[in-house]
């Protein structure tokens, strides 16, 4: 069986709008109100799928939720008197930062030998605590073969759980046995701390674990907007790429993961180089740092970072030097950034054998022309503010995904 990592991207869906929904998420808040463009987001996305493809990589997607989310609305008693907020949430497109959808734990990290994944309960933010049924069911479908996954349900919402993007995993190789790195926040802090440790832990007993590390994120990390740990931190194979703040005990964290990973190779970028301020809002560290097939490193980053002198000095900086990161790719997601996620939240990646995968979540060139014929047909081309809640729009909405679903054959969505 030969193991390789699959990244999973969300599709970006039709409802994509800037609501302002995510606490502590400054470019979600900071952009709330302003005129979002679901079709150019959903062809940025599918652009950067297409992107990684051209490197040799294993692609995959996830399907939109089905929004707008009429139980939702009807749990609330939805009607003129409520807060409009509350409509907002029933389509939100936040599934499309699928690095949120599940914690993935690959075959060899496990007892049993299969690869685990936890579908993310996302308790800590209302408008994302309504998607994990939904996602569940796309993961169920993906990953059916009970002989290579085990797929779980979540764990209690006592304990918020924000999925892969508070997760890493270290080692020799993606095939080999690794060790996985779990980082949480502490409550009491200016913004919510979304991943907890309980929740943290719980998935790693429930995954049989033979090497997990638990990592508390620096709480001045968060204040600063580092709502997850991929805002600071991001890591492939022995490599860990984070910046100076990224944890709360930096020197203690650093220690237990050359003991837990030999040959750790660890990538700082220091706060007097690259402040937290320009880490969060160019998305550094929220890059897909990945294992090209030609051998080597690649950092794969949104354009943003091209557009702030300190990151791209460093960056220029870090190439220029012998380091195991040996390109730096820029990429187009500004809809998705001016929500709050750049290229590693927009994906999940899965170690796996690509045969014991549901063939219909694998990107190929041809499938990628059929999602970029719907996309560019039927996704709206802007979605203001005011059209939210709106009938027209959301039939609209509704009959883009369901073309979306016909053209793949994944009409069993639903």
């Amino acid at each position: 069986m030969a193991l390789v990592e699959i990244n999973f991207d969300g599709i970006v869906g039709p409802s994509h709008n800037y609501s302002g929904l995510s606490l502590g998420n400054l470019a979600a808040t900071s952009n709330a109100g302003k005129v979002a463009y679901p079709r150019a987001a959903a062809l940025q996305g599918l652009a950067k799928m297409r992107h990684n493809m051209a490197l040799g990589l294993t692609q995959g997607f996830f399907l939109p939720l089905p929004r707008p989310n009429p139980a939702f609305l009807e749990n609330v008693s939805f009607d003129e008197t409520a807060d409009p907020a509350l409509q907002a949430m029933a389509w939100s497109a936040s599934s499309m930062w699928t690095a949120n959808a599940a914690t993935v734990s690959p075959a060899p990290d496990t007892s049993d030998g299969r690869c685990h994944l936890t579908v993310a309960n996302l308790v800590s933010m209302p408008h994302r605590s309504i998607e994990w049924p939904a996602t569940l069911a796309q993961l169920r479908l993906a990953f059916a073969n009970e002989d290579a996954f085990a797929v779980h349900g979540p764990v209690p919402g006592t304990f918020g759980d924000e999925g892969a993007a508070n997760h890493m995993r270290m080692g020799k190789a993606h095939d080999a046995a690794c060790t996985e790195i779990f980082v949480y926040g502490r409550p009491g802090g200016r913004f919510p701390a979304r991943q907890h440790e309980q929740a943290s832990r719980a998935i790693a007993r429930r995954h049989g674990l033979h090497n997990a590390l638990f990592i508390e994120q620096a709480p001045e990390a968060i204040a600063a907007g580092a709502f997850h740990n991929d805002v600071v931190a991001v890591a492939n194979e022995h490599v860990l790429f984070c910046h100076e703040q990224a944890f709360a005990d930096r020197e203690g964290a650093y220690t237990a993961i050359r003991n837990a990973v030999p040959g750790a190779e660890i990538v700082e970028v220091p706060a007097s180089a690259v402040s937290l301020e320009d880490a969060i809002t160019s998305y550094l560290f929220n890059a897909q740092l990945v294992t090209l097939p030609s051998d080597g490193m690649a950092l794969i980053v949104p354009s943003e970072c091209q557009d702030n002198p300190a990151v791209w000095g460093w960056l220029e900086t870090m190439l220029a030097g012998n380091g195991p990161i040996r390109q730096v790719l820029p990429v187009d997601v500004r809809q998705s950034m001016a929500n709050g996620g750049g290229p590693a939240c927009l994906r999940l990646r899965v170690v796996a054998d690509p045969a014991t995968v549901d063939q219909r979540f694998l990107l190929t060139e041809d499938k990628a022309a059929q999602i970029e014929s719907v996309i560019a047909d039927s996704w709206p081309e802007s979605l203001p503010p005011q059209d939210i809640g709106r009938p027209e729009t959301a039939a609209q909405v509704i009959r883009a995904r369901e073309l979306l679903l016909e053209s793949l054959n994944l009409k069993d969505l639903g």
